[in-house]
């Protein structure tokens, strides 16, 4: 297992090393100045180059390159050309955002496709339960399909202008967790609804597939419930396709909580990267690349270390 992991962190510092290049190549060839979009079109031209040499960019490629990466490695991500502020602080605040969006949207979204995709199974497993089981999957698929844009729209119209049960927008920091809780609700309520249909599928899938071998067949013969038997014996042997779902999925949020990001007005790390490509702020956009490719590495790995956890039969020896 050791050995596994210390080859998963060498070809994840690969990874990033890869990720950061390309990403620095890339920026080389966006159309711009981020000199001139700090001072303005009207800036004069002795300004212009006074600020480019303060910050780099009248440097080879290669040599900028270079210093951005031991500086990396010391863990300074340089100062943000915006905000005139360092990219790993501003990162830290914006993570603390939008983490934890993440972070409960896939816990509810797990909970709710367990809920759902186990009332399928049950019902598809019963000769007299498919129109059940058809009703469960439809409304999965029909509030999935529907744009997160609006879903989060219509939750802020319910909740927050006809109900005013919780609050429309914003966010007001750590320091009081209930408020910050409240916050977040309807941006988690939004991710969860509009991404559990794809796991619930699943759910259904392994649970149905789980149902058909012989150790299920034996736990009935024995007279366990039929609850007892989905979610107790069939589920932990389904659990290894729904967990590398539940990694795809945190991948895909890291970038689609942009948009409920900006309906519902949180400071998170999506707006932080539309602003940064916006404003041709370069440290800021390879910051963002490097902790977005450590995250999807880190949570990649405990996925398949999650493996060995939930069957006896993988090793990594």
């Amino acid at each position: 297992m050791l050995n596994y992991v210390l080859q998963r962190l060498l070809g994840a510092a690969l990874t990033l090393l890869i990720a950061a290049a390309l990403v620095f190549g890339i920026l080389l060839t966006i159309p711009g100045d981020p000199a001139q979009t700090v001072l303005g079109l009207d800036a004069a031209p002795e300004a212009l180059a006074r600020l480019r040499h303060q910050l780099g960019l009248d440097q080879p490629p290669l040599t900028r390159f270079a210093e951005w990466l031991a500086g990396a490695l010391r863990g300074d991500l340089r100062q943000s050309i915006r905000y005139d502020a360092p990219v790993g602080e501003l990162l830290g605040q914006r993570l603390g955002v939008s983490l934890p969006l993440i972070g409960l949207t896939l816990l509810f979204s797990s909970l709710l496709a367990l809920w759902l995709g186990g009332a399928a199974a049950r019902a598809a497993a019963r000769p007299t339960g498919h129109g059940r089981d058809t009703l469960i999957t439809t409304l999965a698929v029909l509030v999935s399909a529907l744009p997160s844009f609006w879903v989060g729209l219509m939750l802020m119209l319910a909740f927050a202008v006809k109900l005013r049960w919780l609050p429309s927008g914003g966010f007001p920091g750590w320091q009081d967790p209930g408020r910050a809780l409240l916050a977040l609700t309807l941006p988690v309520l939004t991710l969860t609804l509009t991404r559990v249909a794809v796991l619930a599928r699943m759910v259904r899938a392994s649970l149905l597939d789980a149902l058909g071998q012989d150790y299920v067949r034996t736990a009935r013969a024995k007279g366990v419930s039929e609850r007892r038997v989905l979610y107790r014996h069939a589920l932990r042997n389904a659990l290894i396709p729904i967990v590398t779902v539940l990694g795809v999925q945190f991948a895909e949020l890291l970038t689609a909580s942009v948009i409920v990001e900006v309906v519902f007005s949180l400071p998170g790390f999506g707006t932080l990267v539309l602003t940064a490509i916006e404003a041709r702020d370069y440290p800021m956009v390879q910051g963002i690349v490097l902790v977005l490719s450590a995250l999807v590495i880190l949570a990649n790995l405990l996925v398949d270390l999650s493996y060995a956890a939930l069957d006896p039969r993988v090793s990594y020896g």
